[in-house]
């Protein structure tokens, strides 16, 4: 019965969204502070996630507790602290308006697969078709279809051979129509077949 009860209680958190644009078709979980968010179709966001100035392609899975974007500081100047440039901060003080840019856009490509508890810097790209392993701290732009894992994250390997990823790339299939999306979904187990109906469908 606890069990239950925690969980309805847990169904009644609702996610803080503000300044952000997300497709229908995608979904986000409980728990989330989403601040200036662009996010396409088809792609989830787990639980208890913060993401702030960032855009997610379609088809991504992100997973629970992941922390995409926020604001950075100057580490090349006498302080970093907020005080010491323009715009609003937390102690309500400027002793400067020296101009420093703390938000920048973070951006998630297509097909990409964010594990639990993981920390993507502000300003890094992670490109299409990217998985980056649980618990990992991204501060490095991710390419496409490769894996990354570790604190800091490295690149442990890529998902396939360069040409197969030219082909995934160039086919673009995250933009299909939902038509052509239901014609490939039976192959999409099968690397080899799907790329051979869509270059029959390119032709």
């Amino acid at each position: 019965m606890k069990y239950y009860l925690s969980k309805f209680i847990s169904k009644l958190r609702i996610s803080s969204v503000k300044s952000s644009t997300i497709d229908k078709k995608s979904k986000i979980g409980r728990g989330n502070n989403i601040i200036n968010l662009k996010m396409d179709k088809y792609s989830y966001i787990g639980n208890d996630c913060i993401i702030v100035n960032s855009e997610i392609g379609s088809f991504c899975s992100i997973a629970n507790n992941c922390i995409i974007g926020g604001a950075s500081h100057p580490i090349d100047w006498l302080s970093s602290s907020p005080v010491f440039y323009d715009g609003k901060n937390i102690l309500n003080k400027n002793f400067s308006e020296n101009k420093f840019n703390s938000y920048s856009n973070t951006y998630i490509g297509n097909d990409v697969w964010i594990g639990n508890n993981v920390l993507v810097k502000s300003g890094v790209r992670i490109g299409d078709g990217a998985i980056v392993g649980m618990g990992s701290v991204v501060t490095k732009n991710v390419g496409e279809y490769e894996i990354w894992a570790g604190n800091p994250a490295r690149l442990i390997k890529k998902r396939f051979s360069d040409s197969t990823i030219l082909k995934l790339k160039n086919s673009k299939w995250w933009e299909f129509s939902e038509e052509n999306i239901y014609a490939i979904a039976d192959y999409t187990n099968n690397l080899e077949e799907v790329l051979k109906i869509i270059d029959e469908r390119n032709e």
